[in-house]
């Protein structure tokens, strides 16, 4: 019997070795929906809205080391899930973006769902193609998984009109070759030499794929024995910290902070990174915090593989002997009153052994990173774009595809309300996941921007910037998504309930009032 469309790209994706699917579908994706039944391998989780399906691809790939498939509808649903899309494309994640879309012959009747789908696509899309006709979905979504995979990792969307999915004709492709990634010159190695051995301040900046273990090991020896600094970018896919790994902190996010850290150095190398640049433009502030004067080379760019970069790097160098990694205890926990130092401590003392952090705790959160370094061992995830509500969908993601680990999701207030749905995601799905929700009823990134602009705000300003009256309540919303839920004022509370959120088998939110 000859298969349909639908099912030769359940099967085109399986063969490609990808095996789980976020979705969120409508009626032009019901006969991949049906397909699920027939074809057997699949894992299918449901998303109640599109930017949740879209963040936890996010989340899954940085963890599992391979695409998820995302299963939206039409033009809307792509949008709907754009904001976590343009955040996967800043972390070079990789995915499979499945997009339904009105049927070929019913697209010029302009049906009101109809949309530039493509044109949506690709401002968030490393590689973006239509189907025309069953027989080609297959093959395209051949071609999707391998562009997926390509280094550094991109979004892939595939746009399927509904009749190339309930055609028949439909044909299995193999799995195509995933090209290895190309290596940086030994010319670009060797100027990074000659800039660490000039005797001039120098900081090595490093990006995705840079801030695993191994090449954070190289980075620390090279730095030890020529005197430079090392530094990641500010926003990362993802970060391996903690106890017996080498620490790294991040550029600072203000706009002050980031130009006073950078001011003296001379020389910057970027290793799978761009140059770094201020997140918005400020009246009578730089664009960038590197000093105008300073040397800047690309020593890698992010489709390389860093860690031959940073290898050879030590070899021109005269391979410096390895330096130690981070050592020291958990630590006491925090008391009394909530601070970030008093959580950061709490956070670093209580956090098991390879634990996944969510985070995007914004502003309250600005203690955590450089006072975890000593926790146990544990990855760090960013939200890499900007675009808010990123968190409850990676952590979500990270579950899925590493069910025999802890996931934190550190949460602001305001852009919890995002997404929230994702919690609804994590109980059906039983994910181990312990959201902290950081709950000062405001949103408190925007009354510093306030001041960073210079602007002088009335009261109706900051009504724009208050999340009270009536308050949210977030131990309510996730006891109806059927998330356990307490709620603490003091680190002592905080404390008790974050230990029983990591004895809890499935997710655990606790609304943290700061």
């Amino acid at each position: 019997m000859s298969m349909n469309g639908a099912e030769s790209l359940v099967h085109t994706l399986l063969k490609s070795g990808i095996d789980t699917c976020f979705a969120n579908p409508g009626t032009s994706e019901m006969h991949f929906v049906a397909a699920l039944d027939r074809v057997p391998g699949m894992r299918c989780v449901l998303g109640l809205q599109e930017n949740v399906v879209t963040g936890a691809a996010d989340g899954y790939a940085r963890i599992a080391g391979k695409p998820a498939a995302t299963l939206l509808h039409c033009g809307p649903g792509l949008a709907n899930g754009w904001a976590n899309l343009h955040n996967g494309r800043r972390a070079n994640t990789m995915m499979v973006n499945c997009v339904g879309d009105q049927a070929t012959y019913h697209r010029p009747l302009d049906a009101p769902l109809t949309a530039d789908t493509e044109g949506l696509a690709r401002a968030v899309s490393g590689w973006v193609r239509t189907c025309t006709s069953s027989a080609e979905v297959g093959a395209q979504a051949a071609v999707a998984a391998q562009a997926a995979q390509t280094s550094p990792g991109t979004i892939a969307t595939l746009i399927l009109p509904s009749d190339t999915c309930w055609d028949a004709g439909g044909i299995v492709a193999a799995a195509l070759p995933i090209p290895a990634a190309p290596t940086t010159s030994p010319h670009a190695v060797k100027v990074a030499a000659d800039l660490l051995r000039n005797g001039k301040k120098t900081l090595i900046i490093l990006g995705n794929g840079a801030l695993m273990a191994g090449p954070l090991a190289d980075a620390h020896r090279i730095a030890a024995a020529t005197g430079a600094t090392v530094i990641a970018a500010g926003s990362n896919g993802r970060i391996e910290r903690g106890r017996g790994r080498h620490p790294v902190n991040r550029i600072p996010y203000p706009v002050d902070q980031s130009v006073a850290m950078m001011k003296d150095f001379a020389n910057v190398i970027l290793v799978g990174t761009a140059k770094p640049v201020i997140f918005f433009a400020y009246p009578n502030k730089p664009g960038t915090p590197v000093p105008p004067g300073a040397t800047l080379h690309v020593m890698s760019r992010p489709e390389h593989d860093q860690v031959q970069a940073l290898a050879a790097l030590a070899d021109e160098l005269g391979n410096p002997k390895p330096v130690a990694a981070s050592g020291g205890t958990k630590g006491d926990v925090g008391t009394g009153k909530v601070t970030t130092e008093s959580f950061a401590a709490s956070l670093a003392a209580l956090m098991p052994d390879n634990a996944i952090i969510a985070d995007e705790s914004v502003t309250f959160g600005r203690a955590f990173f450089p006072n975890t370094h000593h926790a146990a061992p544990h990855d760090w995830l960013n939200v890499t774009g900007g675009a808010i509500g990123g968190g409850i969908p990676l952590a979500t993601g990270a579950a899925v595809a590493a069910p025999d680990r802890r996931v934190i999701n550190l949460q602001a207030d305001g852009s919890a309300m995002y997404t929230i749905q994702g919690l609804w995601t994590q109980a059906r799905e039983k994910l181990d996941v312990t959201t902290v929700i950081f709950n000062n009823k405001k949103y408190q990134i925007l009354i510093g921007e306030l001041a960073n602009v210079g602007a002088n705000p009335g009261r109706t300003a900051m009504d724009m910037l208050d999340l009270g009256s009536p308050d949210l309540d977030f131990v309510q919303m996730a006891a109806g998504m059927g998330v356990p839920a307490a709620r603490a004022t003091t680190m002592e509370e905080f404390n008790d309930l974050f230990a029983l959120s990591l004895k809890t088998k499935g997710p655990f939110l606790i609304d943290l009032m700061i």
